[in-house]
C-alpha cells in the first residue's frame, strides 16, 4: 500500500484530496492543527506546518511505521488581504509562515526519506495567484510564487535520487477558504470603496469556483505522471489565463487584474 501525506488535510481541497487518494488504495495521512476523526484509509494526525519540530517528528513517525512515503501533498495555506501599506509585519510573516515556510519544512522532512527508498513524488498547491497578482492580495501572492520558485529549484536538486517535484496552480476553488481569509481594516478609508469590492469580487469568483473534488483529481493525476509538468493549472480557463499570462506584455496583463479586482 502507497502512503501519501497531505497537509491541510482537514477540510477544503486537502479533505478531498485525502478521500480520493483513500480511494485509489493509499494509506492517507491528513494532516492539519486541529487534527479530525480518521476513518477507513485515512488518518488525521496533528501537526502544524510552522513548527518545524514537530513537522519532522510526525515524518519520521511515519516512516518508521512504514518505511515509505511515497506522495506528499503540500496544500496548508490561509489568505490575508489588505492593502501592502497597511499590512504589519506580524500579518506578513504569518502569511509566509503558513502558505511558504509550511510548505519548505514538509519538503525539507520528506525529502531524505523519499531518498532513502529512491522515489517519492512532492506536489506542491499553489495558486494562479502567483502568476496573476492579485491587488489586495499581495502577501498571499508573493508566498505563492515563492513555493513556484522553491518548486523549480528542488525538482531540479532531487531529481537524480528518483524524487519528483511540482507544483499546481488553481483558480478559484469553493472552500471554507473564503470565510477564514483575514481583512486588514482601512481605518482612515484610504483606499474607499476599492478594498471593499476587490474582496467582494474574490469572494463571488471563490464561492462559484470549482469544488475541491476537482482540484483532488487534478493533484491525483499529478502525482501519477511519470514526467509531470514543474507548473500546471487545473481548469479550462485557467489554462487560458496562464498561456495569455505568458503571451502579453506584463504591463497589459497587470492592467487587466487592476480593472478586474482594484475598481
Amino acid at each position: 500500500m502507497k502512503i501519501a501525506v497531505i497537509t491541510g488535510g482537514s477540510s477544503g481541497i486537502g479533505l478531498a484530496t485525502a478521500e480520493l487518494f483513500a480511494e485509489k488504495g493509499y494509506l492517507v495521512y491528513a494532516l492539519s492543527r486541529r487534527g479530525g476523526e480518521s476513518s477507513g484509509n485515512v488518518r488525521h494526525l496533528v501537526c502544524d506546518v510552522t513548527d518545524e519540530a514537530q513537522v519532522q517528528s510526525v515524518f519520521a513517525e511515519i516512516f518508521m511505521r512504514h518505511g515509505q512515503i511515497d506522495v506528499l501533498v503540500n496544500n496548508a495555506g490561509f489568505g490575508i488581504s489588505v492593502a501592502v501599506e497597511l499590512t504589519d509585519d506580524a500579518q506578513a510573516k504569518k502569511q509566509f509562515d503558513v502558505n511558504f515556510f509550511g510548505c519548505f519544512h514538509c519538503c525539507k522532512a520528506a525529502v531524505p526519506l523519499m531518498r532513502k527508498t529512491g522515489h517519492g513524488v512532492i506536489v506542491n498547491v499553489s495558486s494562479m495567484a502567483a502568476a496573476l497578482s492579485i491587488p489586495f492580495q499581495s502577501f498571499y501572492s508573493a508566498s505563492k510564487s515563492a513555493i513556484n520558485a522553491l518548486t523549480l529549484a528542488l525538482a531540479n536538486e532531487v531529481k537524480p535520487f528518483g524524487i519528483k517535484v511540482c507544483a499546481l496552480m488553481p483558480g478559484d476553488v469553493k472552500t471554507g477558504f473564503t470565510a477564514v481569509r483575514e481583512k486588514a481594516q482601512d481605518p482612515r478609508g484610504v483606499y474607499g470603496k476599492t478594498l471593499q469590492n476587490s474582496v467582494a469580487v474574490m469572494e463571488r469568483d471563490e464561492q462559484n469556483g470549482m469544488p475541491p473534488r476537482a482540484l483532488a483529481k487534478a493533484i491525483l493525476r499529478l502525482s501519477q505522471q511519470k514526467r509531470p509538468r514543474p507548473l500546471s493549472t487545473a481548469g479550462a480557463q485557467y489554462h487560458v489565463f496562464a498561456l495569455l499570462q505568458k503571451a502579453l506584455p506584463a504591463s497589459l496583463v497587470n492592467r487587466i487584474v487592476g480593472e478586474i479586482y482594484a475598481k
